[in-house]
C-alpha cells in the first residue's frame, strides 16, 4: 500500500508517505509560507522512497477544520496532484488526526476531547474513542463555538464504560485555559500541544484505501465548519 498524505490546516505543515509498512515523513511548524513548502516536502518524501506520484494508491489530506487558507491549500494541492496522476483521494478530519496522535502517545487513553484553536474566541472541537482497531472514531459531530458550548457526549456519563477518563487534547486548551473549568477532563501536558499532521492522516486513510473506498479528485474539498468564514459584507440599504 502506498499513500501520500499532506496537511496544512494549522501552523503545522507536513507530508508523509506510507509505503509498504513504513512511513517517510517531513513536518515543520510555520506561521505562514505553507504554500511555498508543501510541494517541496512532497517531492522530498517521494524522492527518498524512490517512487513516482503515479505509482501511488491514493492521496490523503487534512480536510479541516482549520485555517481558511490552510485548509483550502491542502484541498487544492490534493486535487491538482490527484487529477494529474489519476489517483483517488481520502479526506481525513484534522480533529480526528489530533485524536489519533494522542492515542499513539498513550496506549491507555481511550477517550479524547479534541479542541483546536479556531481564533475569534472560538474552538473547533469533537469527541473521539479508540476503536478495537486502535483508530480514533468520532462520537458525535465536529463543531465550532465558544468554549462554553463544549460538552461531552451523554453516552460518556452513563452506560457501559462510563468510568473511562476523558483526556484534553489539542491547542485549544492552551489558547482557552478556561475550558478546564468548564468541563472535567484529564490532562497529559504533551497532548495539549498537539497539532494535526500527515503521519496520522495517512494512518487513518489506510483502511479506506485497503477497502477501495476512494473518492475522485473533485471530492478533495475543504471543511470549514464556520459557515461565514468568507462572507462578504453586504452594502447597507439607503432606505
Amino acid at each position: 500500500m502506498r499513500i501520500l498524505a499532506l496537511d496544512t490546516a494549522t501552523e503545522s505543515c507536513s507530508t508523509a508517505l506510507l509505503i509498504d509498512g513504513r512511513c517517510i515523513a517531513q513536518e515543520t511548524e510555520l506561521e505562514r509560507g505553507h504554500a511555498e513548502r508543501i510541494l517541496i516536502m512532497i517531492d522530498a518524501v517521494l524522492a527518498e522512497a524512490g517512487v513516482k506520484l503515479a505509482g501511488l494508491d491514493a492521496i490523503a489530506f487534512g480536510r479541516g477544520p482549520g485555517s481558511f487558507t490552510g485548509v483550502r491549500l491542502a484541498a487544492s494541492v490534493t486535487q491538482g496532484l490527484a487529477f494529474g496522476a489519476g489517483l483517488g483521494v481520502v479526506p481525513v478530519s484534522d480533529l480526528r488526526a489530533v485524536a489519533q496522535r494522542a492515542f499513539e502517545l498513550s496506549s491507555t487513553m481511550t477517550r479524547a476531547l479534541v479542541c483546536n484553536d479556531a481564533r475569534m474566541g472560538e474552538v473547533y472541537w469533537a469527541c473521539y474513542e479508540r476503536g478495537s482497531d486502535g483508530l480514533a472514531g468520532a462520537v458525535g459531530d465536529e463543531r465550532v463555538g465558544k468554549p462554553a458550548s463544549v460538552v461531552l457526549p451523554a453516552s460518556w456519563s452513563s452506560g457501559e464504560g462510563s468510568a473511562s477518563s476523558v483526556y484534553a487534547v489539542g491547542r485549544g486548551f492552551v489558547a482557552h485555559p478556561e475550558l478546564r473549568s468548564i468541563i472535567s477532563v484529564e490532562s497529559v501536558g504533551a497532548c495539549q500541544r498537539l497539532l494535526p499532521r500527515a503521519v496520522e492522516i495517512a494512518m487513518l486513510a489506510a483502511p479506506e484505501v485497503a477497502k477501495g473506498r476512494l473518492a475522485g479528485p473533485e471530492a478533495a474539498i475543504p471543511v470549514y465548519l464556520r459557515d461565514d468564514v468568507a462572507r462578504v459584507a453586504q452594502p447597507k440599504s439607503s432606505n
